[in-house]
């Protein structure tokens, strides 16, 4: 018998560090001329200790990485998001194909937890009236209590949009919006949740929140960070 490879047995060990339950969430109405909003929630338990590490502004920071370059990887490269000092751009291959543009992040660490947005700028995706409104979140938050004698913690994390007016909606109608845009959009959202098992987060290309960065980085500041 071929014995095994050990550096298989810790990577796979290293690979199955937090459980992730993705949690059924009403999603919030809204009328025929309000913003779409749309919530995913996912309960990831993992070792106290593991949590500990990475309850951090860097880790925050890196999960905005990884939530991006997640998207470009489901989509087996034809969604590319291009970083800019004003901007982040989805585009499709390239440009001049911008389906979505937001403006820098905003970081903010509220006690229990972290938020990072995206304002909404404009893009293909998104119809005139909605350029400039609306945002895309995602947040961590720690579950107080959760905490058992197994030694696990329980952090929440979500993605929520807020207040977008999608193009599709606009010229073809929301029930079409809701069966295409929308339902795909929850399964790519989904996916990247669930992903989190693994406990990768990528390397922030700026790291503004990074130990060493803080005490001589003008950009540390709550507000502004992974680029």
């Amino acid at each position: 018998m071929r014995p095994r490879d050990p550096r298989r047995l810790i990577e796979r060990e290293r690979r199955t560090r937090a459980r992730v339950r993705i949690v059924p969430t009403d999603q919030p109405h809204s009328g025929p001329d309000e913003g779409i909003e749309s919530r995913q929630v996912a309960e990831v338990t993992l070792p106290h200790s593991e949590l500990e590490r990475i309850w951090s502004p860097e880790y925050l920071e890196r999960l905005a990485r990884t939530y991006w370059n997640f998207l470009t990887r489901v989509s087996l490269g034809l969604l590319r998001v291009l970083y800019t000092p004003e901007s982040r751009e989805v585009v499709l291959l390239r440009r001049p194909f911008v389906l979505l543009r937001f403006k820098p992040p905003e970081y903010d660490f509220p006690p229990g937890g972290g938020t990072v947005t995206w304002p909404i700028d404009s893009g293909l995706l998104v119809a005139r009236r909605g350029r400039g409104r609306g945002y895309l979140r995602l947040t961590v938050r720690r579950s107080p209590g959760r905490e058992d004698r197994s030694g696990e913690a329980t952090a929440m994390v979500t993605s929520e949009v807020v207040n977008f007016f999608p193009m599709i909606a606009t010229r073809l109608g929301r029930w079409i919006y809701d069966q295409t845009q929308l339902r795909i959009h929850v399964i790519v959202t989904h996916a990247f949740l669930r992903s989190l098992a693994n406990l990768e987060l990528e390397e922030s290309r700026i790291g503004a929140f990074s130990p060493s960065a803080l005490p001589r980085s003008p950009e540390a500041s709550p507000g502004r960070g992974e680029r």
